[in-house]
């Protein structure tokens, strides 16, 4: 137990030491800025050309609500319990009629005493966003309080599940279902990247659920799609957020763009929030992949959701 403990400061004291050897990049950071500077609400942004110590950030280490981005979370705490031999990825679980979450979600269509395996409660989790799904997952994990305790041992000072979770009653009134910082949100992707969450195995899995993502009309509607990227969206009236770890031709990098407060609460394509998130992921990939000449095609917007 000593010796677990020992490796566990000496990895958060590791982290933060790499952390304090990056350095702003000063031309992304003024694009940014310049970017951001006209949106009618809180912007939050990070970036890390991984692989390189540039970053550039801004209000990346304050919180924002999670909204669905919560559901990574989810899913890394059933994978741990899955290496406690306590779940098995394909296993059958039966469906009841008391899991329904109001909504449009795939798995509250299915009928009650309906068998369906555990990996593809996590598949509607992650590629839907189905709500229903990632609260019977969150339940399965063992509640907010089981993966909060999750996220502080592995060194997440601000990630935390708020919903259904026992003294969490106000930061659920101030950032409902979750919270998080953009820099902590793009670290979790990067671990999983690098196999770091529970084993590379684990993370192999989890990275290639997030690399199969439905919603993908805004920061991944200004990616290439032959290039793969991991992500995962969040959405609710006055806060509008995406994560996306890109697996470019020149190297990775990973950004998260979470907002709050915002001014325009329309849920159409043009949302500003949306848009503003759709300019960073275009400004990222053409700034990291500069001789890259990808356009979306004229009429491609027919496809977008409304």
């Amino acid at each position: 137990m000593k010796k677990i403990c020992l490796f566990a400061v000496c990895w958060l004291v590791s982290l933060s030491a790499a952390a304090q050897h990056y350095r702003i990049d000063r031309k992304l950071q003024r694009k940014l800025e310049a970017l951001v500077k006209p949106f009618q609400g809180t912007v939050g942004i990070y970036v890390h050309k991984l692989g390189t110590n540039r970053e550039a950030a801004i209000n990346a280490d304050s919180l924002f609500p999670t909204a669905s981005m919560i559901k990574v979370a989810i899913q890394a705490v059933i994978f741990q319990r899955i290496a406690d031999s306590q779940l098995q990825y394909h296993q059958n679980l039966l469906y009841r009629d008391s899991l329904y979450y109001p909504g449009v979600d795939i798995l509250g269509m299915a009928k009650d005493s309906t068998h369906i395996e555990l990996s593809k409660v996590v598949m509607l989790m992650i590629t839907e966003s189905d709500n229903t799904a990632a609260l019977w997952l969150q339940s399965l994990a063992g509640g907010g309080t089981a993966i909060n305790q999750w996220l502080a041992d592995h060194g997440y000072q601000y990630y935390r599940v708020n919903s259904r979770t026992p003294g969490r009653e106000a930061a659920y009134r101030q950032y409902g279902w979750g919270q998080t910082t953009p820099r902590e949100m793009a670290r979790f992707l990067v671990q999983l990247r690098k196999g770091e969450i529970i084993s590379p195995a684990a993370s192999e899995r989890m990275y290639r659920n997030l690399c199969h993502i439905y919603w993908d009309d805004v920061a991944l509607s200004q990616i290439p799609p032959y290039v793969q990227a991991a992500s995962k969206q969040g959405a609710v009236d006055d806060s509008r957020s995406e994560v996306v770890l890109v697996n470019a031709p020149h190297g990775d990098y990973v950004f998260c763009v979470d907002t709050k407060n915002i001014a325009d609460q329309s849920w159409t394509h043009s949302n500003a929030a949306w848009e503003l998130i759709r300019q960073v992921s275009a400004l990222l990939w053409h700034y990291f992949e500069p001789h890259d000449h990808w356009k979306q095609p004229a009429a491609y917007q027919q496809f977008m959701q409304e």
